[in-house]
């Protein structure tokens, strides 16, 4: 990008973020979207007029609601001139919005834009079998009392038992979880790792709550100002005490205590070109200095992609490990962090790029604590690095986030 088309990160909002079927079960991605994106425009003062672009994300698809960013374009203060597009790309969506929104406003099709995602765990769209689904599609078409009792007569009771969304990735038929399973068993990942990962995550975004920092970003919903997923009261000790979910043998080690919780929240960041910015009135808080993806067989570690992306991305850029001030990472499960940052460490696909200061290492907690809405946690941790490099005036900020798919997304943030 030249220095005339660099885009800015203003700022952003989102929801308060909660577990699923709790605190925001009452409430669809629909309205929690609207809600991030109109509480996005209250942080920021942003004329809803100025605004030419929505790219809104979700990976928990309603078939009601098909071009979600269309919806919550007409459900928010947007005007109805907006371009608006639906994007789904597992735990990396919202990235993938910035990145359609990074892309328009370069070639100028948009200055003023917003990014971000959404999930509701707690409302998800429940199927039928797929015979119930046949015999339904055929009573349609059925003239007669008695050609619709003889299409009736094909379902079977377990036909009428609801199919909530799979967790299974289609390509292998093994979770998320199942998968972290065997790469920290191939990685050599310690469930004391595992935990003092969390243990951190909780740590670091209950003292960023306290203070503050985490808070000012949230847009309050129902009287609810903060996320209650976060644990100040945890410790090792009881991080050690849980039961592992995914291998009950005695050789599991992911448990509750050390994975991300399902979720539900949403989340939307205002991004402008640079002379937009200025003629607004706005000083960006970082630059989007570039964008990389990478896509990985499963059988390589369904969430091993940041060990490729992010080193693809820091030597495209000229940057090293050493000139990141703040790494953003997204913490799925603490076992899938250990394992990309020993390939990070020690080479893997890619050469090595060095060790991590834990210290730069999600200073306001990560994705185990605050949570992990899958379309929305892109847009979390940009808006979160972004605020955070102000206050530390820092140069360089790194974000990696892993997808399920086997794919992922690395940023980097810059401020001049």
């Amino acid at each position: 990008m030249t220095s005339s088309e660099r885009v800015a990160i203003i700022g952003g909002a989102r929801t308060p973020f909660a577990k699923a079927g709790t605190h925001l079960r009452e409430h669809t991605a629909l309205h929690l979207g609207t809600h991030a994106v109109d509480g996005a425009l209250d942080k920021t003062g942003l004329d809803p007029e100025a605004v030419d672009h929505l790219v809104f994300g979700i990976v928990t698809l309603d078939a009601r609601v098909p071009h979600l960013a269309r919806e919550v374009n007409f459900s928010s203060r947007l005007p109805d001139k907006v371009r608006s597009l639906t994007v789904t790309d597992n735990c990396i969506t919202s990235i993938s919005a910035i990145e359609s929104v990074c892309d328009a406003i370069v070639a100028g099709r948009a200055r003023v834009a917003l990014a971000g995602g959404v999930e509701s765990m707690s409302n998800p769209s429940v199927l039928w079998s797929r015979n119930a689904t046949r015999v339904l599609s055929d009573l349609q078409g059925a003239k007669t009392v008695a050609e619709k009792l003889k299409i009736l007569a094909r379902l079977r009771p377990g036909d009428l038992v609801p199919r909530p969304p799979g967790i299974a990735e289609p390509s292998t038929g093994l979770s998320m979880g199942e998968h972290t399973e065997i790469t920290v068993k191939e990685w050599g990942i310690s469930r004391t790792e595992q935990d003092e990962i969390a243990y951190r995550s909780h740590m670091n975004a209950a003292a960023a709550t306290e203070d503050g920092r985490l808070p000012a970003e949230i847009h309050p919903l129902d009287g609810l100002d903060r996320d209650p997923i976060i644990r100040p009261s945890t410790t090792m000790e009881k991080l050690a005490k849980l039961p592992p979910v995914f291998d009950p043998s005695d050789a599991g080690t992911l448990t509750a205590g050390n994975s991300s919780p399902l979720t539900d929240g949403a989340s939307t960041t205002v991004l402008m070109a640079e002379p937009a910015a200025a003629e607004l009135g706005y000083e960006p808080l970082a630059f989007v200095k570039g964008i990389q993806f990478a896509a990985i067989s499963p059988d390589d570690g369904l969430l091993m992609g940041p060990g490729v992306a992010v080193p693809r991305l820091l030597r495209r850029l000229g940057l090293s490990l050493d000139d990141i001030d703040i790494v953003e990472m997204h913490e799925a499960f603490a076992g899938q962090v250990a394992a990309n940052l020993a390939a990070w460490e020690h080479g893997w696909k890619e050469d090595p790029i060095g060790k991590v200061d834990r210290d730069k290492l999600n200073p306001l907690g990560g994705s185990i604590a605050i949570g992990h809405p899958f379309a929305a946690t892109g847009s979390r941790i940009v808006n979160q690095l972004a605020h955070e490099m102000v206050r530390r005036d820092a140069r360089y900020g790194l974000i990696s986030i892993c997808g399920a798919g086997a794919t992922a997304a690395a940023m980097v943030l810059e401020r001049s």
